[in-house]
């Protein structure tokens, strides 16, 4: 976070968490945004391309769609948005691409049941960050986090290696869950004050130029691939990043962090049975009970929320209005 002094944007009045956290429109807006995230495993699966090239691909089509809109209704915006607001969604950019750095990698490196595992503990590192931010988070929501976790865990299953190899792919996929949460958190700072287009925007430019970055270096390939390779590309960016990671960023203002790093977790077992509809997979033993387990570890910290009082305007743990 940036050391500069709030500045920038007036204060903003806080309502209850009870009013702003359960409204109609957010939560269905969150569905679908986790229906959306829930096709980026499959839809990678089936595309023939390197993984880091892909991640690159979906920022960079995403800023393509965006740029008409912001050009037509966000400049004014954009050249009036603050230092701080700016730097913190160049930030976000920066983690949400460091989260894609970290954690492809690791699938190769452990095996992808672990490296799940590892990497959905990013409602665990958002509570915490809150917590050491000050705020308090109820223990019904650490009840309901741990929960959904564990419910990962029982679709996923955990073999943990000594081996130093797979020892490294742990700890990449654990950052990767870290860099998550820290992407949320900035999220829900920035929108507070800005629109999601505009706070989009700045992010995936941000995190394609990192993701660009990064695979020059490596030496991915970035082109030369089918016209069906393209269309999953162009299948991906309309359903996981435009869908799915833009309505995240535009419910984390409502829903606030907790509620919606939690409910992320929905993505597993969402990616599991469309591989099961869609690729003719079946669909491991334990999705049902393990979907039932994290919609479970939802409710309950959708239920604290409810619970919730005011909470300070300077802590994103549930941000004013949309």
């Amino acid at each position: 976070m940036s050391a500069e002094p709030r500045t920038v944007a007036p204060p903003v009045a806080v309502p209850p968490a009870a009013a702003v956290a359960h409204r109609p429109l957010d939560l269905t807006l969150l569905a679908v945004a986790i229906a959306g995230v829930s096709f980026s495993a499959p839809l990678i699966a089936a595309t023939a391309a390197p993984a880091l090239a892909i991640a690159f691909w979906r920022n960079a089509m995403a800023i393509g769609v965006l740029t008409p809109f912001v050009l037509r209704s966000n400049l004014g915006e954009l050249r009036r948005m603050g230092r701080r607001s700016l730097l913190l969604s160049v930030a976000a950019g920066a983690t949400l691409a460091l989260h894609f750095g970290l954690w492809l990698p690791s699938l190769s490196m452990t095996s992808v049941a672990t490296s799940t595992a590892l990497c959905t503990t990013t409602p665990i590192w958002t509570t915490i960050i809150l917590r050491i931010r000050g705020h308090r988070p109820p223990r019904m929501v650490w009840a309901g986090t741990l929960l959904a976790v564990v419910g990962v865990i029982i679709l996923t299953g955990i073999d943990m290696s000594t081996d130093t190899r797979a020892l490294a792919g742990d700890a990449l996929a654990l950052g990767a869950g870290m860099a998550a949460a820290a992407y949320v958190l900035l999220g829900a700072e920035v929108r507070r004050t800005a629109s999601t287009t505009a706070y989009t925007y700045i992010c995936y430019s941000t995190t394609a130029v990192a993701l660009l970055v990064a695979c020059l270096v490596s030496g991915a390939s970035l082109g030369g691939y089918s016209g069906e390779t393209w269309l999953k590309l162009v299948a991906l960016t309309v359903a996981a990043q435009l869908l799915g990671h833009s309505l995240l960023n535009r419910v984390v203002h409502g829903l606030g962090p907790s509620t919606t790093s939690t409910a992320i977790l929905l993505e597993t077992p969402g990616a599991a049975l469309i591989a099961a509809l869609w690729l003719g997979q079946t669909p491991p033993a334990m999705a049902y009970p393990a979907l039932g387990v994290i919609l479970a570890g939802l409710a309950l910290v959708i239920l604290a929320d409810r619970k919730a009082g005011p909470v300070p305007a300077d802590l994103p743990a549930t941000p004013g209005g949309a």
